[in-house]
């Protein structure tokens, strides 16, 4: 397996090769997934070099990142098959989802798409969060109404994305995300696994099942009808969500390789929910860790202030010391941990940490921080 080398171009500093390995032998946090009995169980190792050379940190085992082509994908044959999934149509009221915690604003634009006569739904992590008596971090509607006609019933709204389009209605500085059944494009990956339709699916169903497809994870497949009080599941996150479990919904690896921002992402919704992630997702995170270098500034910046700006920094950053994905984005910060002989399963506590402990009280998903202030932690983070 080869071996991940990322280098930052800062003088003067000393060389620490960190190697990152799991310890068996530690407890685990409950929020946390259990690593693999077969790991290696050794403590962790620092080696300083104090001529002025670049820092450099290399890390491996859990760490490691078996290198892929751009487009080469592996799958397991195991992965492959795509079983016949039984779907559920359940009462909000069975599930205590209460129509007063939707936003005021995301009321407004449903119930004057509907008035026009478009079937509208919640979907995504909105719908979890309910379920779980959460206050959800935004509300996102799908709709039958094609993008321009949204555009022609809401004035102050415009469509922004380009593999994605999706609709912005603006109410003064807040925004409602609307998109469309027609806009969402299901993407070429998806086609390489034989989807078997759930039995006894009208074409209703068979359009709303087909959307559930091209989302990332199964606890974010869930549509909510507000005006027919029913949620509908045809990709089993109620199950997963009674599990506290997260699940792609296509063969992890082939959804991480389709968009590695979703290893950020499912790092962020663990953290936030106490969730663990499935076996199959936590291998997947591992051996794909590497593959957010990829990502933008911009967009490891976003997926930053989420982890950070809404009350959840603390678990965020243990579970990214967990996989091996701290080192990447804040280098200096793994390299502390590991001078203070933190393991990769510690559930103690440490200067770092009661940082973020401390920052979460005065957080939560309804008062984040400014990103501009999270920008300037993540700066201030990069360059310490």
């Amino acid at each position: 397996m080869a071996i991940a080398i990322f280098e930052l171009s800062v003088s003067c500093r000393p060389t620490f090769i960190i190697r990152s390995v799991f310890c068996s032998s530690q407890k685990v946090p409950p929020f946390l997934p259990r690593p693999s009995s077969t790991a290696p169980s050794q403590p962790f190792q620092i080696r300083q070099n104090l001529s002025p050379t670049p820092l450099r940190i290399r890390w491996s085992c859990a760490a490691a990142i078996e290198n892929l082509d751009e487009g080469e994908l592996i799958i397991k044959p195991a992965e492959s098959q795509s079983p016949v999934r039984e779907w559920k149509k359940v009462s909000s009221r069975e599930l205590g989802i209460s129509t007063s915690a939707i936003s005021g604003h995301t009321r407004t634009v449903l119930k004057e798409l509907k008035r026009n006569g478009y079937e509208v739904y919640l979907v995504g992590g909105c719908v979890r969060d309910l379920i779980l008596k959460r206050v959800p971090k935004d509300f996102d509607i799908l709709t039958t109404a094609e993008l321009r006609e949204i555009v022609d019933i809401f004035p102050h709204s415009e469509i922004v994305g380009r593999r994605f389009p999706i609709c912005h209605v603006r109410f003064g500085d807040n925004i409602v995300e609307v998109s469309s059944f027609n806009s969402r494009r299901q993407t070429c990956s998806r086609n390489l696994i034989p989807f078997v339709r759930p039995i006894d699916c009208d074409e209703k169903d068979n359009i709303r099942w087909r959307n559930c497809l091209q989302r990332d994870f199964t606890i974010n497949g869930l549509m909510f009808d507000p005006f027919a009080r029913l949620v509908y599941d045809y990709m089993g996150g109620l199950e997963d969500i009674r599990k506290a479990k997260v699940r792609t919904i296509i063969p992890s690896s082939m959804s991480f390789h389709e968009d590695c921002a979703r290893i950020l992402r499912a790092i962020r919704i663990a953290a936030r929910l106490g969730f663990r992630l499935a076996r199959r997702t936590a291998q997947s995170v591992r051996d794909l860790s590497c593959s957010i270098l990829r990502l933008d500034r911009a967009r490891l910046l976003m997926e930053m202030n989420y982890m950070l700006a809404y009350g959840s920094a603390e678990a965020s950053v243990r579970l990214l010391w967990k996989f091996g994905l701290l080192e990447i984005l804040l280098p200096h910060q793994a390299a502390y941990l590991v001078c203070s002989g933190f393991q990769r399963t510690d559930k103690g506590t440490n200067m770092l940490l009661a940082l973020f402990a401390n920052l979460d009280k005065l957080l939560a998903p309804d008062k984040p921080c400014h990103s501009s202030l999270c920008e300037q932690w993540w700066r201030c983070f990069r360059s310490s």
